[in-house]
């Protein structure tokens, strides 16, 4: 694994990183390259790593590694001042790889087919942020009849981001699962709607019907908006499709979730 690419945050401190990383990996001859790379690395924060895995289009091939030049970091593998210590790692391919799953959506309108990845989230809400009223089953077994604010669909690798503000559970992220998150759901004599998440296996497909007035959606996949209107299904699923993420040998998920909510 010789050939790396540089996904860089447009800010001083990232820049910074990438210039003294760029001068460690040369110095042991790795390949700094746009395209064919092996090993896909993102120096930011979390946001960084997301767009790192959609601009190489989830890539299966290489392997993805975040540097943490940002805030909390839970994406990233490698702190600031383990960067020497990591381009060791490489050279002696002293590290491990996890599997993670991806949500496959597909959103269906009258004119159109979207299909999309995610690899932390999907959050469905009314358009006009009115509430949101939508048919939710699972393998065509119906969950619920949810009102409210909108739906979080999370990953496992996503359980710890958007997730976890609403309530959601934390998920191991070699789990290949989604987990159904209400937010703000109505609950009283009229409406009645789960108020915890839902955990679903990989193999089972979430689809979600707008229902009553709900037919123009905002639709939130990994932080980037877009209006869909009078959409008929949004479908989700985790099956096959994984990306190969990097680890440090003694990386331990328990550990990084006490650190970095914590400690």
């Amino acid at each position: 694994m010789k050939k790396i690419r540089l996904f860089v945050n447009n800010n001083e401190r990232s820049l910074e990183v990438a210039k003294n990383i760029q001068e460690k990996l040369e110095k042991k001859n790795f390949q700094i390259v746009d395209e064919d790379y092996e090993i896909a690395i993102a120096i930011g924060g979390d946001g960084s790593f997301l767009r790192m895995v959609k601009e190489a289009n989830f890539n299966d091939k290489c392997i993805y590694v975040g540097i943490n030049a940002g805030t909390l970091g839970f994406a990233q593998e490698i702190n600031l001042d383990e960067i020497n210590e990591f381009v060791k790692v490489l050279e002696r391919d002293e590290y491990k790889i996890e599997e993670i799953g991806i949500a496959e959506i597909e959103i269906i309108t009258p004119d159109s087919c979207s299909k999309q990845l995610a690899l932390n989230e999907l959050v469905v809400r009314d358009l006009d942020l009115n509430t949101t009223n939508l048919k939710i089953e699972v393998e065509n077994n119906l969950l619920e009849n949810y009102v409210g604010d909108g739906i979080l669909i999370s990953t496992s690798f996503g359980s710890t981001a958007y997730n976890l503000s609403f309530g959601g559970s934390i998920v191991y992220n070699t789990f290949h699962t989604l987990q159904i998150t209400p937010i703000a759901p109505l609950n009283n004599k009229t409406y009645r709607n789960l108020l915890n998440s839902v955990i679903i296996p990989s193999n089972k497909e979430i689809i979600i019907t707008p229902e009553n007035r709900t037919k123009d959606l905002l639709i939130t996949i990994d932080g980037d908006n877009n209006e869909y209107k009078k959409v008929e299904k949004i479908s989700v699923k985790v099956e096959e499709r994984t990306i190969k993420v990097f680890r440090k040998k003694d990386y331990n998920f328990i550990d990084k979730i006490n650190n970095k909510f914590l400690k």
